[in-house]
């Protein structure tokens, strides 16, 4: 267990003479942030290192201070990690719980390690960095998600599905199709992920309060060593921007929305009355007084976490809205929100992932649905503009004819005799046969990013040389 950081005289000296009495129970309760800025120990701890580095490399502090604050630093990384630490609502951060334990490891040195910075900067790298990994993450179990769908569109190139417009029968696609349409939906999240991470590729550590310092410090050295692709540029944005944060709620959203319509469909397949899917018992739970029933919880709460997502971005958009330049403690609302969407997202990716690979296809019920409601009508209405040279409009209006027929008589346009459909007009051959089965209908749609087959398996070529 950690000595000296849950000492009322050392919190007291923090604040320094003016604050000696220290805060009063209400105030602590409404400023500390321990309780969950302790996830921020590991980038803590790396931008100290790197500061103190740096510090010493420009003469600003003696080598051997730094040696003691390093060694310092690691100890305290492991005694967190090893869970022996024990953290402090009164030193009320963990900016002050590390810097407060410090002094009890090293002594006098580890007030060094605060010369030409402060907490200002000091919070935007630590949050910036962890939302700069938290980033990487996401892209990585995007790829993967991606991936899964790519598995199961090559499975599946040929396999004919209804497809729907306002949940009504449109026209024949295919499962395939179908499921690179979430490869580009996710293909897209991937590439906001990876502007993001452009985006806040720069060290805040040196902007200091919000002017910069008086201190001879190298910036791009420490921007450097953290990984950072240069320090930003202006001290008073630096510590009052939280743009990185906004953007990764924007884009968590974003994403957040396109699983949501993934789970809504897979709750809707999964249905008695679709069946076009089954989930494993892995992703699904029973129900406690109906035996029969088999319920898509896992689908139904990725579409709950939506919710939770989006109120994040809201909230830290209304948190920042009225801030004026540059730091405010306002800002200190920031963390729990992108730490909670960040949780959800990873957790809704990670089941999507899963249930898209386990999930059975059923491709008879599917093949059978893709035929009612007349899906193909407009297949019909073109081989009458292509093959008996009706304007489409005229076409349209023969098919709508064709339509209310076979409806009268309860058959599929297939069905209908050729005396029929020639009485309707009388350009009509037995050809149009050809084109009214679902098979024939999803083979002609070979315009790029079309439903056939071989378009399909184009797609997923170019999606695995991408992913």
């Amino acid at each position: 267990m950690a000595e000296g950081n849950t000492d009322t005289k050392s919190s007291n000296q923090m604040w320094g003479g003016r604050f000696a009495s220290g805060p009063d129970a209400i105030m602590e309760e409404i400023n500390a942030s321990i309780g969950f800025d302790k996830k921020l120990f590991a980038q803590d701890i790396r931008g100290s290192i790197a500061h103190a580095t740096m510090l010493a490399h420009q003469g600003i502090i003696s080598a051997d201070d730094k040696d003691k604050i390093v060694h310092g630093l690691n100890t305290i990384l492991s005694e967190i990690e090893s869970g022996n630490f024990e953290f402090s609502r009164q030193l009320e951060d963990i900016h002050m719980n590390v810097e407060a334990r410090l002094a009890t490891l090293i002594g006098p040195a580890a007030g060094r390690l605060h010369t030409a910075r402060s907490r200002n900067d000091q919070v935007a790298l630590d949050f910036r960095l962890w939302v700069k990994e938290e980033l990487q993450k996401t892209e990585a179990m995007l790829t993967d998600l991606i991936a899964a769908f790519l598995d199961r569109a090559e499975e599946h190139a040929e396999s004919v599905m209804p497809g729907f417009t306002h949940l009504q029968t449109a026209q024949p696609v295919t499962f395939g199709h179908h499921c690179m349409a979430y490869v580009e939906m996710f293909g897209r999240d991937r590439s906001r992920v990876r502007h993001a991470i452009e985006h806040l590729d720069e060290s805040p550590i040196g902007a200091a309060a919000l002017a910069g310092t008086g201190y001879p410090i190298d910036r791009h050295m420490t921007a450097k060593a953290l990984g950072f692709r240069e320090p930003t540029r202006n001290s008073i944005d630096t510590v009052s921007d939280r743009d990185f944060a906004i953007e990764f709620l924007a884009i968590a959203a974003i994403c957040a929305v396109h699983l949501s319509r993934l789970a809504e469909e897979i709750v809707i397949w999964s249905t008695p009355q679709f069946g076009f899917v089954r989930l494993s018992d892995a992703f699904s739970t029973g129900s406690s007084i109906m035996p029969q029933k088999k319920n898509p919880d896992a689908a139904e709460l990725v579409r709950a976490k939506t919710g939770r997502i989006n109120g994040s971005l809201i909230a830290l958009l209304t948190i920042m809205k009225g801030l004026p330049l540059a730091y405010s403690k306002d800002m200190q609302e920031d963390k729990e929100q992108v730490f909670d969407a960040a949780e959800s997202l990873e957790l809704a990716i990670a089941a999507m992932t899963g249930m898209v690979r386990d999930m059975t296809i059923n491709t008879a019920r599917m093949k059978a649905a893709a035929g009612s409601g007349y899906s193909t009508a407009t297949d019909l209405a073109d081989w009458l503009v292509r093959e008996a040279g009706l304007p489409f409009r005229d076409a349209h209006h023969v098919t709508g004819r064709a339509v209310a027929l076979a409806e009268s008589k309860g058959c599929d346009l297939s069905e209908l005799p050729l005396a029929d459909l020639q009485a309707i007009n009388p350009a009509i051959t037995d050809k149009v046969y050809d084109v009214l089965t679902v098979e024939a209908s999803v083979a002609s749609r070979k315009s790029f990013g079309g439903t056939a087959p071989s378009e399909v398996r184009k797609q997923i070529a170019y999606w695995r040389a991408r992913n």
